[in-house]
């Protein structure tokens, strides 16, 4: 190998990636391509954590003294403007290029735009680090902001802009909150954890009109209601990122296409985390695209190594997890594969709804509590899901028959 690896996004799945490919022995040229000033930085922190503190700051994945350690050459901020598959080179958009024997593409997502006309410097997205220093500041006492969309991140973001003494209002078109992946259990109770804290949840009515003058924002609801504040932040949805794999002529489908292995199209490139879809093959080779976490973590450690030809197949089972307020919010597996579900109660304030497909086996679980209340019957469950399991509905339902016994049976 001569041109060494290529990684074209440097966030959580493109860190991983090249820390991977040190890991697994590789000793040739490894070269993280960013978009971004900062280092490789965790992204969940964004709308929780990082919101909340007085000095926002990156939280790093690997420092600079990590990256020099294992010579991996981070370039940024750099954009790549194309890839040439027959020369097997990444083109720089500033001028230059980059060779390569085998190339990952981890270029996440962004935002889904809101189509339509009005929106100005106070219609804001959450996506970076740079979004978080924008959004910081209104977020005091007396600032009055608005959250357009009730998915994770919005509603993540409500929670802290709340603590932090702003008034909030939500609105979401949809006729709940959470609509996409989310029970409707588990969302009624996050819907009633925001009214509880302040804020205000509008659900049903879409966006007839936005007015943003630069000095406060102006929204009509289809409803005909007027909503005035400081700050619209949009979260509604994201798109993959795949505008050089198109360049590139790889195939696309709800994201870059991937084999099991993570390969794309083209043998020498691989696609990994937000931007790709890929075959699970715990849902019969279903193929799903994710944002999330946990998957951009261990599919840029599954890239690193399958760059380096070790041929392993993405096993894990999705997962998904929210803070907001006191509660925390965790999925296991695709809710949307099942036709029942079983309620278990593990306290007054948290339960557990275990999701059955038609033939019985556990396709998902879903819960809610207070701090860590749901973590370990989750991540049983999880190991049920990944067996494939078909757990007796009466035992998942009852409190007294722990999940480890029907693991081991």
């Amino acid at each position: 190998m001569d041109g060494g690896m290529v990684i074209v996004g440097a966030g959580e799945c493109g860190a991983r990636a090249a820390l991977a490919l040190r890991e697994h022995g590789y000793d040739g040229p490894v070269t993280l391509v960013g978009d971004e000033p900062h280092l490789p930085y965790e992204r969940p922190p964004l709308s929780k954590d990082a919101m909340m503190a007085d000095t926002p700051a990156v939280q790093a994945i690997a420092s600079e003294a990590e990256l020099a350690d294992k010579s991996i050459t981070h370039l940024r901020p750099v954009t790549v403007a194309s890839v040439d598959r027959a020369a097997k080179r990444v083109k720089l958009a500033k001028g230059g290029e980059l060779a390569y024997d085998r190339l990952l593409l981890a270029t996440g997502a962004t935002p889904r735009r809101l189509p339509m006309p009005g929106l100005g410097a106070r219609c804001v997205y959450l996506r970076t680090f740079s979004d978080v220093l924008a959004i910081r500041q209104h977020l005091k006492p007396q600032s009055r902001i608005v959250i357009v969309g009730g998915g994770f991140i919005g509603l993540e973001l409500a929670a802290a802009a709340r603590r932090l003494g702003a008034a909030v209002t939500v609105v979401e078109a949809q006729p709940r909150i959470l609509m996409r992946g989310v029970p409707t259990e588990i969302a009624a109770v996050v819907h009633a954890a925001h009214e509880a804290h302040g804020a205000e949840i509008v659900c049903g009515s879409g966006i007839a009109a936005i007015d943003d003058d630069g000095q406060k924002v102006r929204l009509t609801l289809a409803n005909g209601r007027v909503i005035d504040a400081d700050l619209a932040v949009i979260g509604i949805g994201a798109v993959p990122n795949t505008g050089l794999a198109e360049q590139a002529g790889l195939r696309i489908e709800n994201g870059i296409a991937v084999d099991a292995m993570l390969r794309s199209s083209d043998p020498d490139i691989f696609a990994a985390g937000d931007c790709c879809s890929f075959p699970l093959s715990v849902y019969g080779g279903r193929r799903v695209r994710l944002e999330a976490w946990r998957n951009a973590q261990d599919q840029g450690a599954l890239a690193g190594a399958n760059m380096l030809g070790l041929d392993l197949p993405v096993s894990s089972v999705p997962w998904f997890w929210s803070d907001q307020y006191e509660l925390t919010m965790q999925i296991a597996g695709l809710c949307d594969e099942a036709e029942t579900a079983v309620r278990r109660d593990i306290s007054e304030n948290a339960f557990i709804l275990f999701h059955l497909a038609g033939d019985g086996r556990l396709v998902a679980a879903s819960g809610i509590g207070p701090d860590n209340a749901v973590a370990r019957d989750i991540r049983l469950a999880e190991m049920l899901i990944a067996k494939r399991a078909r757990p007796d509905p009466d035992a998942l339902a009852s409190p007294d028959i722990k999940l480890k016994k029907l693991l081991a049976g």
